[in-house]
């Protein structure tokens, strides 16, 4: 992360970070925090820093909010996005940006990540998505593949994983998409699609855990496990033109839905203005 970012987007008085060397978490932190910044240059867009508001819930990645200088709250396990909800109906006007981990938002939190997605409330959430629960010890979360290894699947995991962009937009996410702790300039756009996105927003970002589903799965180092994700996860423009054939264990990374659907706050403030309507006239 440039310096310049770090004295103002960060709180250098909570440092040094709690992550592991290799970790992937603090490179998705930078592109939020590039994004965030392109979007306050933007003489177009003009964000105001004062309106923006970060939300995390519990796990190595979501302690991306106490380290990021910006109005924040750190809340439950899994309730990030509940209390996210909270803060945009009381306050529309602020820009809400949720970071959470694959565990905390698909596991416990899975219920109202779906909800929130349904509702296309104006939220931006982008996941710190690393294939296991790392702060705890290693255990196997919702997206740990078929047969990989964890300290709760010490003879490899049965379960099917979550494609968490898949699974926001089946619930009606507005805008989903996907990036890698090494596409760094495509991840930065799609944060910052996402932010100007008026309806719910998710970015699944996949992270590298090198010292817990690294390690426990043989994937090498950060570095490799980095380069894995050079080699394998393909930018859609390239993602498309490839045939079928080349497209097998590839995974694209790039925007997979844009539509549009009223907003969430935008209806309520509605809903409310026909409810004193008809207080006004006694009905």
């Amino acid at each position: 992360m440039p310096s310049e970012l770090i004295h103002k987007f960060m709180r250098i008085d909570h440092m040094p970070h709690i992550w592991c060397a290799g970790c992937g978490n603090g490179i998705i932190m930078r592109d939020v925090a590039v994004a965030l910044q392109e979007l306050i240059d933007d003489p177009e867009v003009n964000l105001n820093r004062g309106k923006v508001v970060v939300v995390s819930g519990i796990g190595c990645s979501s302690r991306a909010a106490g380290y990021m200088d910006f109005d924040s709250i750190h809340t439950t396990h899994g309730r990030a996005i509940a209390f996210a909800t909270g803060i945009k109906i009381a306050h529309p006007e602020l820009e809400v940006i949720v970071l959470t981990g694959d565990g905390d938002c698909s596991a416990i939190g899975g219920n109202h990540l779906i909800h929130a997605a349904r509702r296309n409330i104006g939220l931006t959430v982008v996941t710190f998505n690393n294939d296991i629960y790392g702060m705890t010890g290693g255990q196997y979360s919702p997206t740990t593949p078929t047969g990989d290894f964890g300290t709760t699947a010490p003879y490899g995991n049965i379960d099917r994983p979550f494609d968490i962009a898949q699974l926001a937009a089946g619930a009606g996410a507005t805008f989903t998409a996907r990036g890698s702790a090494y596409h760094v300039r495509e991840t930065t756009e799609l944060i910052r699609q996402g932010i100007l996105h008026k309806g719910f927003s998710l970015i699944d970002v996949y992270s590298v855990c090198p010292t817990y589903y690294g390690r426990k799965n043989h994937k090498g180092s950060a570095v490799d496990m980095l380069r894995w994700q050079k080699e394998n996860m393909v930018p859609a423009a390239r993602y498309y033109a490839m045939s079928e054939e080349e497209k097998q264990g590839k995974l694209l990374i790039g925007t997979l839905t844009h539509t549009n659907f009223p907003e969430y706050t935008a209806e309520y403030a509605k809903l409310i203005e026909r409810a004193q309507a008809k207080a006004k006239k006694g009905e």
